[in-house]
Parts: C-alpha cells; sequence; structure tokens
C-alpha cells in the first residue's frame, strides 16, 4: 500500500514522510482519529516506506520485493495485532506463523479489500456476534515472541497494534517496557478511536498523530474517479458520510437502510404510544448483535442530531440525503432545544448499558418508554 492511494491526507502524509527523511522515526507512534479516517491505511503505507529499498522522494517505489511482499501483507517483518475472541483467537502476523491461520486470512482480505473497515465490520468477519473484541495477554505474548526473533529480510520490523483501546490492562502492561525500549530497529505503530480508552502509561511512550476526517471534496473527488459515481451523488455521498469513507461505500450500497428503518419505526411507534408493537420493535432490535445494536445507537444519535438541526433552519450543516433527508425534514419539528437533551440522555444511556453487556431487552424497553414521553409528552 502505497501513500498516493490514500485518500486525501496530504498534511499527516507529508509528516510521515518528513519523519523517514530527517531519521527522527519514533519507536512507538499512535495515530489517533475518527473511523473511516484511513489510519490503518497510513500505517501500513508508512511501515512499507520504511521498508522500501528503492524510497522515491514521496512514496514507496511499488516495485522492490519488500513493497510487493508488504502490499499483499506476506512481508515477514510486518506484524499485526488485533481484537479476536477471548480466551478463543489470537490476534495474527503478517508471516502466516500464527496458530489460526484462517484469522490471519480473514484479516488480510479485509484489508486488502477495504482498509477502511470499522470495528463493527471485522467482528462480523470473524463472528463474533453479540461479544466485543478484545486484544488479551495471550496476543501480548505473541507480540513478544515474534519481536525477539532476528529480522528475516528487511533491517526493521513494523508491529502495527489495531484499536490499541481493546487491549485489556494485563495486555497492555504486558508490552509496556517493550513499548518503551523495543529491539533495534523496531517499530511500535498503534491506532485508535478512542485515546482516552488507552493506559495513560502506554500513551505517554508514544509520538501521537491525529488523523482528521477525510475532507468531503477528497471523498467526492475519489468516488467519482475509482468508483465512476456522477459528481452530483458522489458529493452528496460524501457530505452525508462525514468523513468517513466506510460510511461513504455504505451509503453507495445502502447498507443503513436497516438502521433507517429501525430508527423510523422506533420513533413512529413512541410518537402515537403504540406500546404493544414496541414491545414487539424491541424484540426485534434485541435480536442484533451487540455491536450492530450500538451501531445503531450511534446512528440514531446521528439521525436525531441532524433532525434538530433541520428543526433549527441549519440546513447546510446537515449530513442527510435521500430517504434520511425527506424523514428527517418530517421528524424535525417534534425535536427541539425543549426535548432533545433528554432525548439524546435517552439514547446515549442505552448505548452504555448494551457496552456494558447490559440485557438489551431491558435496556431497549426502558429506552423506548422514555422516548414516547419526550417525544410527545402531549398524549
Amino acid at each position: 500500500m502505497i501513500f498516493k492511494d490514500i485518500i486525501g491526507q496530504k498534511e499527516v502524509k507529508e509528516r510521515l514522510l518528513l519523519q523517514v527523511k530527517e531519521n527522527r522515526v519514533p519507536h512507538a507512534m499512535l495515530l489517533s482519529g475518527s473511523p473511516g479516517s484511513g489510519k490503518l491505511a497510513l500505517a501500513i503505507a508508512y511501515a512499507q516506506y520504511l521498508m522500501c529499498t528503492n524510497k522515491q522522494e514521496s512514496d514507496s517505489c511499488g516495485e522492490c520485493p519488500s513493497c510487493k511482499k508488504i502490499s499483499k501483507l506476506i512481508h515477514p517483518d510486518l506484524h499485526f495485532i488485533y481484537p479476536g475472541k477471548a480466551g478463543k483467537e489470537k490476534s495474527g502476523s503478517s508471516d502466516g506463523s500464527e496458530v489460526n491461520p484462517d484469522i490471519i486470512s480473514i484479516w488480510r482480505n479485509k484489508v486488502l479489500e477495504n482498509p477502511y473497515f470499522s470495528e463493527n465490520d471485522w467482528y462480523e468477519a470473524i463472528d463474533l456476534n453479540n461479544k466485543q473484541g478484545i486484544i488479551n495477554v495471550a496476543s501480548a505474548s505473541e507480540v513478544i515472541r515474534k519481536l525477539s526473533l532476528k529480522s528475516y529480510e528487511s533491517d526493521i520490523k513494523v508491529m502495527i497494534i489495531w484499536l490499541a483501546e481493546r487491549m485489556n490492562v494485563q495486555a497492555a502492561n504486558k508490552l509496556l517496557k517493550l513499548i518503551e525500549e523495543p529491539p533495534a530497529g523496531t517499530y511500535f505503530i498503534l491506532i485508535t478511536e478512542h485515546p482516552n480508552q488507552i493506559l495513560k502509561t502506554i500513551l505517554s511512550r508514544t509520538q501521537q498523530i491525529h488523523v482528521p476526517p477525510i475532507t468531503r471534496s477528497d471523498i467526492a473527488v475519489y468516488l467519482t474517479d475509482k468508483y465512476g459515481i456522477e459528481p452530483g451523488k458522489a458529493n452528496d455521498v460524501s457530505r452525508a458520510s462525514n468523513g468517513n469513507f466506510n460510511e461513504a461505500l455504505k451509503l453507495l450500497n445502502q447498507n443503513s437502510g436497516e438502521y433507517f428503518e429501525l430508527y423510523r419505526n422506533m420513533m413512529r411507534l413512541c410518537y402515537a404510544n403504540r406500546y404493544i408493537e414496541m414491545l414487539d420493535w424491541v424484540d426485534e432490535v434485541s435480536r442484533l448483535g451487540r455491536e450492530e445494536q450500538k451501531d445503531f445507537l450511534q446512528y440514531s444519535l446521528k439521525l436525531t442530531r441532524e433532525s434538530l438541526m433541520l428543526n433549527l433552519g441549519l440546513d447546510k450543516i446537515t449530513y442527510l440525503i435521500g430517504e434520511e433527508e425527506e424523514f428527517g425534514k418530517k421528524f424535525s419539528p417534534f425535536l427541539s432545544t425543549k426535548n432533545v437533551n433528554q432525548v439524546t440522555k435517552t439514547l446515549n444511556h442505552a448505548f452504555e448499558c448494551i457496552s456494558q453487556n447490559g440485557n438489551p431487552q431491558i435496556t431497549f424497553s426502558s429506552m423506548v418508554l422514555k422516548l414516547s414521553k419526550f417525544i410527545n409528552p402531549t398524549k
């Protein structure tokens, strides 16, 4: 993966290139930013540039043996660690020496298909269902083992930790010393969407680089050039994606349709106080996987926010298109500064409960009963 294939992020690319040119490569770096901003793609392109034997001024050559192997994620000195099933799956490396080769194959295919994929996309790929993935002590031990070995082909080794916030305390403490003082020629690249959830002792040992959301124009141009999307539609999609390229792809494929239907039905039932049908709705959403439930609640918060913007006449800073925009305009009169805080608090509370493995039937039942009072308090 080379820098020129990554959407936008010109300033971040220039900063990473400058580190190498000035021989100021940190032994541990943290790329933080919102989902779909290209953090993983940047980490791999950076690793490839470090290992490239014929570096160009602003990118890897793409032709040397090292570049060709990294482009397929099979370089023996490029390693990955990522969340997996607690107590069952370990994270893998690109050299294929992990105990479970199936998950490595899934990882490679997922990254090569779309390096902007989300945490929930990954959990679906490995059939994690209702559980949240973790990076456990067994994974940390595997990192230590691999990095203790001599490099195979390159003078350096790179370990990319995707979603470092999923390291449990034991794993983080086990890797702390290694991250602080790695072997010569060994570099860590940590990737996170929630840096506040990483141990402060880990954070203090990394050089942090913020990766901003991708600009609308960069997403729109890429969609037109890469996928042949008509410019007008590309602009609408880029606006609605809010800097998240993975979200832009889902909008193109209409993958958010299920969440939209759930949200629309929920709000209609709450407005009409149709309690029996609310319970049927609760049964439906409770059958989703836990990560899907969290995604739905985040989607609900987003749509609620956008509907409020429409109510306030701030159409230019909303990110809705198609059916979402049509519904938002109809629903916006029932959201105002008087009740939006109560609605968002209710949705946020449900998200926290689901995140802490709360019972979905109880959580969503309580949520819709509260929402029915706030959406239409006159009934």
